[in-house]
């Protein structure tokens, strides 16, 4: 990813008169520390009381440099949530229910619609979004409950809404695949969305849902061009991966389709 040079005084007045003018005060970061990162800048919270802003104050180490900092590491935080299915009422969403086990996601995309929703947490919708992951460790204890509630009324959970269920940190908390074990004992519907090979992990769940006709995949690849997408989708599986993901699901009688939004004008629309 190319590094991106502090804008010149000339610059910024240019800037402080036009709709781009909040470019003068987004704090962006260096690329040293923010490898394989999708956000170049990491605003506090739009609900912050306070702001704060870092600067280079001159000083640097024992040598005269400047003190080399570590890469942008990855905090996971246990978080016991109080409920796991969440509804809508939008007429221009296909579904009226989804459960996220995880918020935050590591795949870090550039264009990701749900970084916002960080800012509740207190935390950016930048970097924080991608770095810091909160994990519902009690997501499947709440499923069974809600599950079993005598008003419920079964309609299709839509997984992988606002974060990726199959992100990084699913290889670990296999949080994802636990409601899945579930929801086959339920014998309820369900659709996935995701953009890691991952999924292919849980063929042994999707296929009796699928022969039970219970289950949709969908696996989000936006373009071919490996760097292209190293770019837009940082640490998400690459390209040639969620191919042969859609190949696997499909060889294994899963239904499957590819979801090839955004389609960003000069960019991927080739």
């Amino acid at each position: 990813m190319a590094m991106r040079v502090a804008p010149s005084f000339e610059q910024l007045e240019k800037l402080s008169g036009t709709r781009d003018a909040d470019l003068v005060s987004r704090r962006l970061l260096d690329p040293a520390t923010n490898r394989g990162r999708g956000a170049q800048s990491n605003r506090g919270s739009r609900f912050d009381r306070e702001s704060r802003e870092a600067v280079d104050d001159g000083w640097g180490n024992e040598a005269g440099n400047v003190e080399d900092l570590k890469p942008f590491e990855t905090s996971e935080h246990v978080e016991r949530a109080r409920s796991i299915i969440t509804r809508n009422e939008s007429p221009d969403i296909g579904f009226d229910r989804s459960i996220n086990a995880y918020r935050g996601c590591e795949h870090g995309c550039a264009y990701c619609y749900a970084r916002p929703s960080h800012n509740y947490l207190g935390h950016s919708a930048g970097l924080e979004f991608e770095r810091d992951i909160y994990v519902k460790v009690n997501a499947v204890e709440l499923l069974r409950r809600e599950l079993a509630d005598k008003r419920y009324r079964p309609k299709p959970i839509a997984m992988g809404t606002n974060t990726d269920p199959y992100q990084p940190a699913e290889r670990k908390h296999k949080l994802t695949r636990s409601i899945l074990e579930l929801l086959l004992e339920t014998r309820h519907p369900v659709t996935i969305t995701t953009k890691s090979a991952l999924v292919v992990r849980d063929l042994d769940i999707l296929k009796p849902l699928a022969d039970l006709n219970l289950v949709r995949v969908a696996l989000s690849i936006t373009s071919m061009d490996h760097i292209l997408s190293r770019k837009l989708e940082p640490r998400a599986s690459t390209p040639e991966k969620r191919l042969e993901a859609v190949r696997l699901l499909s060889e294994a009688g899963i239904p499957v389709t590819v979801m090839a939004a955004p389609m960003i004008p000069a960019v991927n629309d080739m």
